[in-house]
């Protein structure tokens, strides 16, 4: 396993890190996600310390509650080998304080999450998602004193803008509370909206990008071909509507390139599309999933090789999508470019 910097701070993160979504199985989307209960939690945790993942993410909200007490029972008598990953701030309840990131939100959420994972402290803790009602200086000032109090070692986002990740790290650093050092992102090759603002942010700011859903919510795992039906098992029947949309046109055109290339390299297409995320800047961790453990070992075939530059290009191409405003005349024009040359070149001008 490569071992990496989470962004600029001192933690060292694998770069493959183990999603625990699959874990508790309670309601309809994360039903869909997965069952897997204490037992063969442990026996998947086992695989991936055995396989270098030490880094374990979760949520509050998923399963509600029931992933972090699943991930709790797995890890029991080996907290110093893994790292927790765990995030609030979505919607718990239906209650004024059972959303966002209030202060007495925040205490709580952490509080009930080290109750759930049977700790003392949490590695990483994340805001799920920006909460435009509560002052960031409070957000900031409620994670300076979890921090101070030892519950919290590292702070991070997930799913925030530009401008709002931007607005915390400038806070924080006006009060002199800690930077956060993460930022839990979607990206895939069906999904590269990341690379626009996020990823510049990130490389200036020293954000590491821990990456969620890296196979397009399931759309990459060689399953899903062009002129045919879901397969059966797929978990889109049931949960493509809470996922990121993908036109089919751009999906197919994606899948044909991976074909290819795992023919070429005797590769299966989700380590193809795993692999090229690796590579990309300011990853500093790819969640990987599974429901079962054939699933958890294929995936952890995409680390140990790397795809040539001419295969890069090619799913370079394949999966480019035109930038969006303000970001396309940087892309297109060569006097933008010239002022702020692109972190990744498109395709017309890539090696």
């Amino acid at each position: 396993m490569e071992y990496r910097r989470l962004g600029a701070s001192g933690l060292v993160v694998p770069a493959l890190s183990f999603g625990a979504g699959t874990f508790g199985g309670r309601g309809p989307l994360f039903g869909a996600w997965g069952t897997t209960g204490a037992q063969e939690a442990r026996r998947l945790v086992d695989i991936c310390l055995d396989a270098g993942i030490t880094m374990f993410d979760t949520a509050d909200v998923y399963s509600a509650g029931a992933s972090e007490e699943v991930l709790g029972e797995a890890i029991k008598g080996r907290r110093d080998r893994v790292i927790i990953s765990t995030k609030t701030g979505l919607p718990t309840g239906d209650g004024p304080d059972e959303a966002g990131t209030s202060r007495s939100r925040l205490i709580r959420a952490c509080e009930d999450a080290l109750r759930r994972l049977g700790t003392d402290h949490i590695d990483l803790f994340q805001l799920h998602a920006f909460d435009a009602g509560t002052p960031v200086e409070e957000v900031l000032d409620t994670l300076d004193t979890l921090v101070r109090a030892g519950k919290v070692r590292y702070t991070g986002v997930s799913n925030f803008s530009g401008w709002q990740v931007m607005k915390s790290l400038a806070a924080a650093d006006r009060l002199g509370h800690p930077r956060h050092v993460a930022h839990q992102v979607y990206y895939s090759l069906v999904g590269r909206d990341y690379e626009w603002e996020l990823m510049p942010l990130a490389r200036d700011q020293g954000l590491g990008a821990i990456v969620w859903s890296p196979l397009g919510w399931g759309r990459l795992t060689g399953r899903i071909r062009r002129g045919s039906p879901l397969p059966p098992g797929s978990r889109l029947h049931r949960t493509a509507e809470y996922g990121p949309p993908v036109p089919d046109e751009h999906l197919h055109d994606v899948v044909d390139a991976l074909d290819e290339i795992a023919e070429e390299t005797g590769r299966a297409v989700p380590q193809v599309a795993l692999n090229w995320l690796l590579r990309r800047p300011t990853v500093s961790s790819v969640i990987i999933g599974a429901r079962d453990e054939r699933q958890l070992r294929q995936n952890l075939g995409a680390v140990g090789w790397s795809l040539t530059p001419g295969q890069v290009a090619r799913l370079d191409a394949a999966s480019h999508r035109p930038a969006p405003y303000p970001h396309f005349p940087y892309e297109r024009q060569e006097g933008f470019a010239r002022l702020n040359p692109p972190m990744i070149a498109p395709p017309d001008r890539a090696a």
